[in-house]
């Protein structure tokens, strides 16, 4: 029952809904994510990836799509490398995006669907990346936009509108989230369902160390896990810096402006009186009466919670403020009376206002030299921001203009800076003592999310304002480190690997005795190192914990009585798990549970239809896909010869 959760969580295609269904239009196209699909049509050619109809995705279009969608995932993890991402199935996932889009606008245009322009230009003009100062959308900012991602209007609108029609089709699907009862119940008794067992664990360590490795065992070891010994994709990077230190001297202001300043707020600086109140705002006048006659006899807060109502404390508040939250009427009267009086009741915004003055303060004029130095410090930051805003503008304003890197820095005088290669991680591997600067990482995610001949950009690199122009200088392909340089390295995880071995062939013995029917502690007597522990535990808790203990995962993936073995994290040995006793939960008994699960299963079951619906929509269209394109295009990716695959 459990695998309906965990094929639709990890379902590639349940990604590609949740891609289509949310419409994440502003947020794919800020990312560059918006790359035209409507390329050609026929049959399969050597280069073609997939066919949709007679739509044709070809290797430049799948190739942009995952260069833009791995510089998207490296603005929250920036350790992600193309690699990686081609290992974790990236490019199958993005591809079948691709072919998900397509096929549902077909199907929908084969069903006399259309999207409007009207809808497009709005979906278009609500994106937030393309909306100015003004608060709407700005034409200017979308075209600089379309220039450095190098696409037309008409490829974006039709993406917009493929993304519409994938809407039409999967809104209502993806809606229908209602669950029986009936169906929701063995989920719920499920997580109530109690195991007990044991886990024996055989440690790597406790195994001989064995001869050394030859030449040749190092050899083929290296080169059967040359991904350990790989470097990373790097990236020199070359940047300028603007801070607040580098307009200093043009940021302090002069006597002159200081006395400007001081006296264009003079009426900041002048005397005024200060007063604190207790509030009451009535909405009846004969209630407010009453209240007056309580609170001028007695406390005007507990006559205003014996009539049900609450009073508001003001404290230190001007007359002006006052007037601006109640009325000039109740300003004039509550800034008139003495301190202790109790004024009103006087019209105000809302009902009738009854006050009492708690307190009065007369606040002294302030002379400008008594002020002198606030005034500076005001004025400082005022010219700070202003100077480095003109420096960013002339920047931002040169390179839509096509300027290049080091135009900009000699023209704006700044000092150019270029990093060594780093990995994303802001490391340098060829350097073991390096750390990540905390100043370079918007530098180093800005220069990741580039690509070679992208115009420079602007990142802010610091909460006072600093920023950066960023420039990418050139990629270091990920590449392996010859074994010649990590022959140490490789020598000392081959042992370890035979160790691993070793303790994986002691564990196997030991499982094979338990399925015959040996207790776990008998069949693991003798092996060197071994620990036994009792398992317990509920299924609905292990599923809440994060980072849960992996034997007794296993226990609860076990029909009972079965034992398992499985790596223990980190490759330190091999754990053997054994399944004592089952008990059945019963739901019925929780009907909360069962409620909390229906809901569960119901922001499930609508993805589920989508994508099932997603699937019979692709098998009508009789989607084809190029095997071998796709393997090159991977290794085009990676920088490798297909041939050498």
């Amino acid at each position: 029952m459990l695998g309906f959760f965990r094929r639709l969580i990890n379902s590639k295609v349940g990604l590609v809904i949740t891609f289509v269904i949310l419409g994440m239009i502003a947020l794919a196209f800020a990312a560059g994510d918006v790359t035209g699909l409507r390329s050609g049509s026929g049959g399969m050619t050597k280069t073609t990836v997939a066919r949709i109809g007679n739509t044709a995705i070809g290797e430049a279009q799948l190739k942009q799509r995952v260069t833009d969608q791995l510089n998207e995932i490296r603005q929250q993890n920036p350790a992600i490398d193309m690699p990686t991402l081609i290992a974790d199935g990236g490019v199958e996932s993005i591809l079948d995006q691709l072919i998900s889009g397509i096929a549902l606008e077909k199907f929908g245009q084969d069903q006399g669907m259309s999207v409007s322009r009207a809808l497009v230009g709005s979906e278009l003009q609500s994106i937030p990346a393309l909306i100015g100062p003004t608060g709407k959308f700005d034409q200017a900012i979308y075209e600089r936009i379309l220039q450095q991602r190098r696409m037309t209007d008409k490829q974006v609108q039709a993406e917009i509108a493929q993304q519409a029609m994938a809407r039409f089709l999967l809104g209502a699907t993806v809606g229908a989230a209602q669950v029986a009862d009936s169906v929701a119940l063995p989920y719920a008794s499920l997580l109530l369902e109690r195991r007990t067992g044991e886990a024996a664990f055989i440690p790597a360590a406790a195994t001989a160390a064995g001869p050394a490795p030859t030449d040749a065992e190092l050899a083929d070891f290296y080169k059967r896990n040359v991904a350990r010994y790989t470097v990373p994709e790097r990236r020199v990077i070359r940047y300028a810096r603007v801070n607040p230190e580098m307009v200093k001297a043009q940021a302090q202001p002069t006597e002159a402006e200081i006395a400007q300043a001081y006296n264009a707020d003079r009426a900041k600086y002048a005397a005024k009186e200060k007063r604190s109140l207790t509030q009451v705002v009535v909405l009846d006048r004969k209630a407010a009466d009453a209240l007056v006659a309580k609170a001028r006899s007695g406390s005007i807060a507990d006559a205003a919670r014996a009539a049900g109502l609450e009073p508001r404390t003001l404290s230190s508040v001007e007359k002006s403020a006052y007037a601006t939250q109640t009325s000039a009427a109740a300003a004039d009267a509550a800034f008139g009376a003495v301190k202790g009086a109790v004024v009103g009741p006087i019209k105000g915004g809302v009902g009738f206002v009854v006050v009492k003055v708690d307190a009065i303060e007369q606040v002294p004029a302030k002379t400008l030299a008594q002020v002198h130095d606030e005034i500076a410090k005001a004025l400082t930051v005022q010219k700070t921001t202003a100077a480095m805003s003109s420096i960013h503008d002339k920047l931002d304003d040169a390179s839509a203009e096509n300027a290049n890197f080091s135009e900009l820095v000699a023209d704006n005088k700044l000092t150019a800076e270029t990093s060594p290669a780093l990995a994303a991680t802001g490391i340098n591997p060829d350097d073991p003592a390096s750390k990540a600067d905390p100043a370079l990482a918007e530098i180093v995610k800005a220069g990741f999310a580039a690509e070679e001949g992208d115009s420079p950009t602007l990142v802010q690199t610091a909460a006072d304002g600093s920023f950066a122009l960023v420039a990418l200088d050139r990629i270091v392909h990920s590449a392996p480190r010859p074994l010649t340089q990590v022959r140490e390295a490789v020598a000392k995880d081959f042992i370890a690997d035979r160790a691993r071995k070793a303790a994986r062939q002691a564990a196997a013995a030991v499982l094979a005795k338990v399925q015959k029917g040996t207790p776990l502690a008998q069949a693991a007597a003798g092996v060197n190192g071994v620990a036994i522990r009792p398992l317990a535990g509920v299924r609905g808790q292990i599923a809440q914990q994060r980072g849960a203990d992996p034997a007794l995962a296993l226990m609860f993936s076990l029909p009972g009585g079965a034992a398992r073995m499985l790596e223990a994290a980190n490759n330190t040995g091999w754990i053997v798990v054994k399944v004592a006793t089952i008990t059945a939960g019963d739901a019925g008994k929780v009907p909360p549970l069962v409620a909390s699960t229906k809901r569960e299963l119901g922001t499930l079951v609508g993805r589920e239809y989508a994508m099932q619906f997603t699937n019979a929509v692709k098998a009508e269209l009789k989607v084809q896909r190029n095997a071998a394109d796709i393997a090159r295009v991977k290794a085009d990716l990676l920088g490798k010869d297909a041939s050498n695959q």
